[in-house]
């Protein structure tokens, strides 16, 4: 993940406080902020009377305080929904659904959306990854792509968007999409396999653009008022980082993904190298796939790569 888009200097919110951001519409920022989740996780929930919350978040009881402090006398939560099972989004969706009776829905359990080449890998030693995944989380429901839920007053619609992980869900509400970290207008998505599918978060890029979003919701910072803007400019970052991979390997030989991210990364700070080398590793993986790049043994940190 790196910290490269126009609102990472954006002010905070407040944690714990319900912020209406649009009609039928509330964020409250759970007290989680780290290099990797900016300020923290947004919750967000979404109609009145019956609603449902995206992103319950981690595991915090102040938070979950704050939740159900967001609802106004009479309001009850229908649904507890989840984009994806990493600690920082998915954790309080249990308690939570506990607290009002209602199911938890995602698209699966952690393992699920892999690729066939991910499954494969996750089956492999030595490849790491599991970076922040919640543990045992499986959903009560699963929400599989193009399934719509209702409530009072509004209908939210699954995109399955796998890339930052298998089970990374989008959600279309109108002409908006709550795009947990799948796109955010601060820094992009870490990729890391075999949670993390390079080629697949490309495709799901394409397939957000192609649905014509006016604004997305992100999962961390800010909203993202021009969706077409930042799904191209992200989309160019990870070209711009494969033409670097592919550079480095033609100039200076067969290398490890982590002397390879040492050499192309120069602009973030000594503690995210190793989310860079695994966004590197995600990058020569797909790029295997693809047959531009050679691996003279199982991928992993300690695989070489040379040009195809």
């Amino acid at each position: 993940m790196e910290t490269d888009g126009p609102d990472q200097g954006a002010a905070a919110p407040e944690p714990g406080r319900a912020d209406r951001l649009a009609p039928g519409l509330r964020r409250v920022l759970a007290p989680n902020p780290s290099p990797m989740t900016l300020h923290g996780t947004n919750s967000y929930i979404i109609g009145e009377g019956r609603v449902a919350v995206i992103d319950p978040g981690p595991e915090s009881p102040a938070h979950l305080d704050a939740l159900r402090a967001a609802l106004a006398p009479g309001e009850t939560v229908s649904h507890v929904i989840v984009t994806h099972s990493h600690r920082d989004h998915a954790p309080l969706a249990r308690p939570l659904a506990r607290a009002f009776g209602a199911p938890v829905l995602a698209f699966g359990a952690s393992d699920e959306g892999r690729s066939p080449v991910m499954v494969a890998l996750a089956l492999s030693a030595g490849l790491g990854g599991g970076e922040g995944v919640a543990e045992g989380f499986r959903p009560d429901e699963r929400l599989p792509d193009g399934a719509e839920l209702s409530g009072d007053g509004w209908t939210l619609r699954a995109l399955h968007t796998p890339g930052h992980m298998g089970n990374h869900l989008c959600l279309q509400w109108g002409k908006a999409i709550f795009s947990g970290d799948h796109v955010m207008g601060w820094a992009s998505s870490l990729v890391s396999p075999p949670d993390g599918d390079m080629g697949r978060y490309m495709e799901s890029l394409d397939r957000l653009d192609a649905a014509g979003a006016h604004i997305l919701y992100p999962g961390h910072g800010p909203a993202v008022a021009d969706p077409a803007r930042r799904i191209a400019a992200l989309r160019d970052h990870r070209r711009m980082r494969e033409a670097q991979i592919l550079a480095t390997l033609a100039g200076e030989g067969p290398a490890t993904s982590g002397a390879i991210a040492r050499a192309i990364y120069h602009e973030i700070p000594p503690g995210m190298m190793a989310a860079a080398e695994r966004n590197v590793l995600a990058h020569l993986i797909d790029l295997c796939e693809r047959g531009r790049v050679l691996h003279d043994s199982p991928h992993g940190p300690t695989a070489r790569y040379r040009p195809g």
